[in-house]
This record gives C-alpha cells, structure tokens and sequence, in this order.
C-alpha cells in the first residue's frame, strides 16, 4: 500500500507527566512517531504538558502545543489546528484514553477527525474489561476466570466465590494503577474502592489468582493487510503477582519450550487480528508450567513500557514502524537490513538481553517494600551480553545503586539461612541479592523454587554465580591466577566487585586482567528499517565482531542512566 493521501495534518497527544507505570518511554515512542510521520510528509500537531521531552523539541513537530492533556482542550486546539487524523496509541495510556474520550463526546466525528493506528473499537475491546473478556470467549482464548465489578459490594460478593487471593484490575488504567492482589476482605474493600476511582468508567475486574505461574510476553506487529510479525519474545523471571514494571525479565524465552511459544504466538496472532490495531501491540500470559495451561491476562493496544525493552532488545524500532503502518505503509514495503523487507522479520540474535527495574523505596518513609500487581519501579536498565550470567551482573552493576555485583548487599550476609529464608517469602526489590546470600549459605534450591516461585533454571545460573565467587574468595588478598579471571569476567564480574571482594585494588586487577589478555569484544545489535544504524554492547566471551569509525575526531556522550527520584527525562531531553 502507498502513503495514505486522504490525510496530511496528524494530532498525536503525548503522554504528560511522568509518573510511575509511564515514564519516558512513552516520549520514545511519541517521537519517533512524529520522525517517522514527518518523513512521510505529514504535517504533525504535538499537545504535551511535559516540557522535559524530546518529543516537545521544535524541530519534531510543525506545530507544538504544551497545554493540559484534558478533553475540552485537546477540542480547542482540533477546532484551531484542524487535523485530519489523529494517531493514539503511541502515547501511553493517556493519549490512548483522551482519544476514546474526544471520540464517545463526537469531537472527532464534528470536526472530520480520523483515527489512524488502531480503531476506536479496537481500544474499547482492549481496555473494558467486559469486552475484552467477550472477544476471548468467542477466540476461545482462556482467562482466568472473572466477574466485572462496579461497586465494592459487588467486588466482596465475586471474591467469595471465586476464594481468595484475588486480583483487582480496574479498567482504562496502566501500570496496575488502582488495582492489586488481595488475600482478604478487609484488603479488597480498600483496594477495589482505589480502583473504581482510578478506573474512567468505573469498572473493576476481580480476577482468579494465578499467583506463582509464568508470566510471558509476546510482542506483535500488525499492518493494514494483516500481515504479523512477532518481534520480541519476553520471559518474567519474576512470577505472575509481581507486576511486569517490577519484574526482572529476559529476551529471549530462555526456559519456555519451542512449543509454548508457537502456542503463544498463535494466541497473539488470533487476538491482535480480532482487535484490529494497526502497529504494535503487547499481549501478555501467564503459563502454569506443571499443567500446560495458558490464559491471556491483557493486551496493550498500544506501544508500552515492553514495546521500548523489545525495541531495543531486537534492533526493531516497534514505534518508528508503527507510526508508518499508520500512515498507510506495508511490512513488504519497509527495508529490513536481513531479509529485504519487514514481512520476512524472525527474532533472531546470539545475545542475552536482562531489564531490571530501578526502585526508590528508600525515598518514601513509611512505604513498605514490597512488590506486587500493582508497579513500584520509578525506573529500569537493560543490559546485553552473550550470555544470561553475562548480561544478568551487567544489569545489576547498571542500577547506580553503589552495588557492583550481587554479594554482600546490606547485612544480608551476615544473616543466617532461615532468616534468609524468611525473607523471601514475599517479594521485594532486594530479593535477588537475599536469594544470592540464602545460596552461599547453602539453601535448597527446591525449597527457593518453592518461596519464589522462579523457575529452577534461573536459580541454577545464580548458584554457578554463587560457586565462581567463592572459588575467587579462595584468593582473597592477591589476584586470581588468569584462568580464574577470564572465567570471571565471562561470566559478568566487575573489575571493581572483584577489587571488593578480593581486597586488592582496581588498578591491579585491571592491569593483570590486560597482562593476560583478557579484553571485552564489542559486538552490533542492528535496527531493523533504518538504514546504517545499531546498537553495541561489550562481552568478554567473544573477541570483537565490530569496527570503530575511522573518523580520528570523537566525542562520547555519556547518559543519565536509569530514571529515579531528582533524575528522570529530563537528562534524556
């Protein structure tokens, strides 16, 4: 299909002010948007109230409004500007929910507004509950059973028949904004009564649990002539109760069978064709690995949080591609640097890719550490490496929390085995380094199967992590012979954690690990659809795969890192 020539003026509404469950990826996608609609030779309209984004610049849009994301003023700027379209889904849940909002009012329809990218029946399957739960019935797609709720009382009377815990899930909101994970009465008055007030059309979904199980993401894009494509395969280390914004998570499956996969792709396919959205979508499953069973959970119709980690995880740019389906263009007809064209697009890569959530619990007096459905993080890092151990320590060493590797956080080590243990009977943002310690300490990884709910092979990895460290120890004072440091390094330990750990300084680890010629190789991650672009990230398991510019003048700009409290968007802008 050509560029669409039935619109030139395009509204996209960006997504305000970052708080938690939307942040600057939401920026990400709103810019490229714009980039991609530009170059298509649209004129853009950009209305933001947050003027630490990229997406606000001048030179992104033809005319840029920062004014209140409300409904009565996104109709005054329309009235003003007189766009033909308006595109809604890459601006988080706000642009998603004021385009519903202009729509149900007739502002659109009075002012010859099209919706471009996804139908605005498309949004309403995928955020009401009710017919979102209706569309899989007839796809004969399990969910976990489930009954609307609009008052409180209602909520009490599912809950008890369905048994506790269970799970609140308002409608129209993101981030698990208003809803939660209840094991009693008391908990669910107050939880569904946060959510009815959070949910726009105040609606509450009180959900079965399925605490514990796996929690799988697919990524999908869809264009005008139904071609699919999956992007990005995504496995939640953490288990279904903690939300994905929290969870630790890896791309690709790492665990999950061939089979699951296939079974979850042709899941997604089946649900993003009945919901019509032209781009990229999230679905998102939870899988009970000792039955088989798989449940849909829900569906982004929209670029998310998880669009920008499987952006960046594959090399293809979920919005920039999004933004053009929307202006009429095809997979068949976007440049695919492998294959020729977008249509032909696999996952593919020999690399590891790890996020890992950044928390700012320390901020918040009083606040209970403690994750669940409801998201916590105030921001995240991702980390590439050859190898899951690899990326997984270069993760950890990225949050800029003043820990450089996994041992010996807080007093953690100086805890006894059942104190460990006690402490991992609930998740929280620290658990990964208890279950590091509860391990050197000797724990069953039956029993952490058991606590956490994360699969063994997981465990596994961390227990081999846990038996290197204690070979290193073993050299305390002096630096390990270069079989033993080049053992280390492929396995993601830091030249500092090493100095930490071992009592000797950095410089001298350093220059021993050069001695013996034990240097990080540097290797391209390419961008699907741009042309001479990529990603690089180091890894000591391979030497070099990539050539520096021969340019003799360089600058390196160093970024900010990941967003929390006092450092957020505004060192990206």
């Amino acid at each position: 299909m050509p560029r669409r020539d039935d619109i030139h003026t395009v509204l996209i509404i960006g997504s305000g002010p970052i708080i938690i469950g939307q942040a600057c990826e939401f920026d990400y996608s709103g810019t490229q948007a714009c980039k991609a609609l530009r170059a298509m030779g649209y004129r853009i309209v950009l209305v933001n109230s947050n003027p630490a984004t990229i997406m606000t610049d001048p030179g992104m849009a033809d005319a840029t409004y920062i004014e209140p994301l409300n409904a009565a003023r996104i109709a005054q700027i329309i009235e003003k500007e007189r766009p033909d379209a308006l595109l809604p889904n890459l601006g988080g849940q706000m642009g998603l929910n004021l385009s519903f909002e202009l729509a149900k009012t007739g502002v659109l329809d009075r002012y010859g507004v099209k919706v471009i990218g996804v139908n605005l029946d498309a949004i309403e399957r995928g955020e009401d509950r009710l017919l979102f739960k209706e569309t899989m019935r007839k796809l004969g797609i399990e969910m976990p059973r489930s009954e609307l709720a609009y008052t409180v009382e209602q909520a009490e009377t599912i809950a008890a028949g369905l048994g506790y815990p269970v799970v609140l899930r308002p409608a129209y909101t993101m981030g698990g904004t208003g809803g939660g994970l209840v094991y009693n009465v008391e908990e669910l008055r107050m939880v569904c009564g946060r959510g009815l007030a959070a949910s726009p059309i105040g609606q509450v979904l009180v959900e079965e649990s399925v605490l514990g199980w796996e929690e799988l993401e697919v990524e999908v894009v869809r264009d005008a002539n139904n071609r699919m494509i999956v992007v990005c395969f995504i496995e939640n280390v953490d288990p279904m109760g903690v939300h994905t914004g929290d969870s630790f998570c890896t791309a690709p499956m790492l665990t999950v069978p061939q089979e699951v996969q296939e079974r979850l792709k042709a899941y997604a396919f089946r649900i993003v064709e009945s919901i019509g959205v032209i781009g990229g979508t999230n679905v998102q499953f939870a899988h009970d690995p000792k039955t088989g069973r798989i449940v849909i959970i829900e569906i982004n119709p929209r670029t998310s949080r998880s669009s920008a980690l499987a952006s960046k995880a594959t090399g293809f740019p979920i919005a920039l591609v999004s933004a053009k389906l929307a202006g009429g263009l095809t997979l068949d007809e976007i440049p695919y640097w492998r294959d020729g064209t977008l249509d032909r697009y696999t996952p593919s890569g020999d690399y590891v890719v790890v996020k890992f959530a950044r928390w700012a619990f320390e901020k918040f007096k009083g606040v209970q550490d403690r994750l669940g459905t409801q998201m916590r993080a105030v921001g995240e890092v991702m980390s590439i490496g050859k190898t899951y151990k690899e990326a997984f320590q270069k993760a950890i060493r990225s949050l800029e929390n003043g820990r450089h590797g996994l041992g010996f956080a807080k007093d953690f080590n100086r805890k006894t085995l059942p104190e460990l243990l006690d402490l991992l009977r609930e998740p929280t943002s620290e658990r990964q380094f208890i279950l590091y310690e509860a391990i050197r300490k000797g724990a069953d990884l039956d029993t952490l199967v058991g606590l956490t709910s994360i699969t063994r092979w997981f465990l596994e990895q961390m227990q081999e992590l846990v038996a290197l460290e204690e070979r290193i120890l073993a050299h305390r004072g002096r630096v390990p012979p270069p079989d033993l440091l080049l053992e280390a390094k492929r396995d993601g330990f830091a030249d500092k954690y090493l100095s930490k750990i071992l009592g000797v300084a950095e410089p001298a680890i350093r220059e021993a690990r050069l001695r013996a010629g034990i240097r990080e190789g540097w290797h391209a991650v390419p961008v699907s659809g741009v042309a001479n672009a990529a990603y690089y990230y180091s890894s000591y398991v391979q030497p070099d795969a990539s050539t520096a510019s021969a340019n003799p003048k360089k600058v390196m700009i160093l970024g900010g890192g990941p967003n929390r409290i006092g450092q957020g968007i505004e060192f990206d802008y």
